[in-house]
């Protein structure tokens, strides 16, 4: 009988096999985010917190292999960050994201179009790198901020010494850029899979045709998702709200309007432009939460539901956002709007779906003068309508 070659491919070509080693290194990190992230030690009591932290885990591990898998800092390309089946760090319908893993030594050209967004911007990124999470914003270049053409395309410049104009400068700690695009349609863009932002990204200098992946390659970007997949899990901070910022309310079912004012810029993937509200909900079957207030003049505004994982409900046939086209509003320009998990039969609902704790978040984009406050009160569902 012949013998059977139980050696492995590895050890037959004398090679190493490293990228073996990096997924074996993955699956034993998904044992450990089982482990220490998925329970009560990250306020997951219930089946339906748990439920969304391995959503969370699932989303990370395609996010990780989709945009840092195969990222290449000499050839960056604008990849599409969120969608209806994938959601990371506060997804919102009225808004589709991109990022560019890039080289702060390197120049590079950006072409785009507005392609009908309400506002548009570039955002600098402080150590993405190696699939780590941004530890801040260095810069922010918005639509106000370089020349837009009558057909809605630009150019800019990014890199260490990008000129004057349409110049989006790279600090050495740089690791990513990205991009926010917002619309106020009565459609969210981001529930059409179909949509799509023109936008490209190339080096000023070409490095020439890239490599076929290699071992090496593949262990490199294997570790780089294992590396997202932990900071969006293990090593992200608590969600404890004497560590939150102030625009974080410390009652449930309550806004801190005192809070508008506080810089985002210390906050990965924040943008800069925008004042941010945020509350806790807790809500049972029969209850609803009424949001009173009125829009403040600014480029866009909307309110989106989450779960304690940052993540909005499924949006595609739900609303669980609103903004202000959106928005029926009283003929004194004031508006109501209602959280329940059923439709109370009054406008401006907001679908829960089922989700009795989650996250209530406003954004006013470049608001001008002081921003009226959001009241709030919980009333039964039979007591509207």
């Amino acid at each position: 009988m012949p013998k059977t070659d139980t050696t492995t491919p590895a050890a037959r070509d004398g090679a190493s096999d490293e990228a073996a080693l990096a997924y074996a290194e993955l699956a034993a990190l998904l044992g450990e985010v089982e482990a220490g992230y998925i329970g009560p030690q990250r306020e997951m009591h219930t089946a339906q917190e748990r439920a969304a932290g391995r959503y969370l885990i699932a989303n990370a591990l395609q996010h990780g292999f989709e945009c840092w898998f195969p990222a290449d800092p000499e050839r960056p390309l604008f990849q599409r960050w969120l969608s209806t089946t994938k959601k990371l760090l506060g997804d919102n319908p009225d808004a589709v994201y991109y990022g560019a893993i890039i080289d702060p030594r390197r120049t590079y050209r950006i072409r785009g179009n507005v392609h009908g967004a309400c506002y548009t911007s570039f955002a600098v990124e402080a150590g993405a790198r190696d699939g780590n999470l941004s530890q801040g914003v260095l810069g922010t270049l918005n639509d106000d901020q370089f020349d837009v053409a009558a057909d809605g395309s630009y150019e800019l410049i990014a890199g260490p010494d990008p000129g004057e104009r349409n110049a989006l400068r790279l600090p050495p700690e740089a690791g990513s850029i990205t991009t926010r695009h917002y619309w106020e349609w009565e459609r969210s863009p981001a529930a059409d899979p179909t949509f799509h932002v023109p936008l490209w990204i190339e080096p000023v200098e070409d490095p020439g045709p890239a490599a076929p992946m290699d071992d090496a390659a593949i262990a490199a970007g294997v570790r780089r998702v294992a590396n997202f997949l932990r900071g969006i899990t293990l090593d992200f901070p608590d969600l404890q709200i004497d560590l939150m910022p102030a625009w974080v309310s410390r009652e449930v079912n309550r806004f801190d309007n005192s809070a508008y004012e506080e810089s985002n810029a210390e906050i990965g993937y924040s943008a800069v432009d925008n004042a941010y509200l945020q509350t806790r909900y807790e809500l049972g079957p029969e209850d609803a939460l009424v949001m009173r207030g009125r829009f403040p003049l600014c480029r866009f505004a909307n309110v989106v539901l989450w779960n304690h994982r940052l993540q909005t409900p499924p949006y595609r046939y739900r609303r669980v956002s609103l903004n202000r086209r959106q928005t029926i509003v009283d003929d004194d320009g004031t508006f109501s709007m209602v959280v329940a998990h059923r439709d109370p039969g009054v406008p401006n609902w907001l679908d829960a779906a089922g989700m009795e704790s989650g996250m209530i978040f406003w954004r006013f984009l470049l608001p001008q003068g002081k921003l009226p406050p959001i009241e709030s009160e919980v009333v039964r569902v039979s007591d509207l309508g």
